[in-house]
C-alpha cells in the first residue's frame, strides 16, 4: 500500500544564539493510509516539529515533504493553506474551542470556514457530535464539558470537513488517563470505521497498544519503528 505521507531526508534547524539547534536529522518516513501512526519522544525529542512540517504548518531546512505524492514541501503559503483547509483536519494539546460557542456552534462554524455545503452543514456536525458520544451534549458550552469532553468536541470540529489526515499533538497530556484513553479510543474508531489517517504525537506508553505504527524520535532522529 502506497504512503499517504512520506518524508525524504526531512531536516529542520533552529537558531539559538550564536548556534544553531538541529530539531530534525535527515527524518525519513512513511505515513500507511487509514492508519493510526503515532510519534513517540520526550520533550526536545522533534515529535511536534515533525507533526508541524508534516502538516504543512512549518517549513523544512532541507528535504521533502510529499502527500499522496504531491510535493507540498516547497508550496507556496496559499497552496499550503488550501491543502490545510480542505485535506487536513488538527487537534491539539489545547482545545482552542471556543468559549461562547455550544459544541455544535463550534464544529458548525469550522464547516463555514471550510466552505462546506450550507444545506448539509447542521446534518453533518450533528453526526460527527454523535460519532465522538456527545449526542446529548451538543447545546452546552466549552465550561460545561469535561476535559475529555472538550477534546472530543476539538475532534468533532476537526473531522467534520472529511479531511484525508488527522493531526494530533499531545491530544491527551492535559487528561486523566482514563480520559485519555477515552479519546485515543476515539481515534481508533475514527480508523477503523471511516477509514481515516490518523497521525499523533505522544510521550505516554499507555497510547501505544492502540496504534498501528509507532515511530520513536530521540534528538531530532528516528530511533526506532514499530
Amino acid at each position: 500500500m502506497e504512503p499517504i505521507i512520506r518524508t525524504v531526508d526531512l531536516c529542520r534547524d533552529f537558531p539559538s544564539g550564536r548556534e544553531i539547534v538541529h530539531a530534525l536529522k535527515k527524518v525519513n518516513i512513511s505515513i500507511k493510509p487509514g492508519a493510526l501512526t503515532i510519534l513517540r519522544g520526550r520533550s526536545g525529542s522533534g515529535k511536534t516539529t515533525l507533526i508541524n512540517l508534516l502538516g504543512a504548518l512549518d517549513y523544512p531546512t532541507s528535504g521533502d515533504i510529499y502527500l499522496m505524492d504531491q510535493k507540498i514541501s516547497d508550496l507556496s503559503e496559499r497552496k499550503r493553506d488550501e491543502i490545510r483547509r480542505t485535506g487536513m483536519g488538527f487537534v491539539f494539546q489545547s482545545v482552542a474551542l471556543i468559549g461562547l460557542m455550544s459544541a455544535y456552534e463550534n464544529v458548525e462554524f469550522a464547516l463555514r470556514i471550510a466552505g462546506y455545503d450550507k444545506k448539509k452543514r447542521k446534518e453533518r456536525a450533528e453526526e460527527c457530535l454523535d460519532f465522538v458520544g456527545l449526542a446529548n451534549r451538543m447545546t452546552h458550552r466549552p465550561h460545561e464539558l469535561s476535559g475529555g469532553e472538550q477534546q472530543r468536541v476539538a475532534i468533532a470540529r476537526a473531522i467534520a470537513h472529511n479531511p484525508k489526515v488527522l493531526f494530533a499533538d499531545e491530544p491527551t497530556a492535559e487528561l486523566d488517563t482514563q480520559m485519555g484513553l477515552q479519546v485515543l479510543k476515539v481515534f481508533r474508531d475514527l480508523v477503523t470505521k471511516e477509514k481515516l489517517t490518523v497521525v499523533m504525537t505522544t510521550h505516554d506508553p499507555n497510547m501505544m497498544e492502540l496504534a498501528d505504527h509507532v515511530y520513536t524520535l530521540e534528538d531530532g532522529e528516528i530511533v526506532e519503528i514499530i
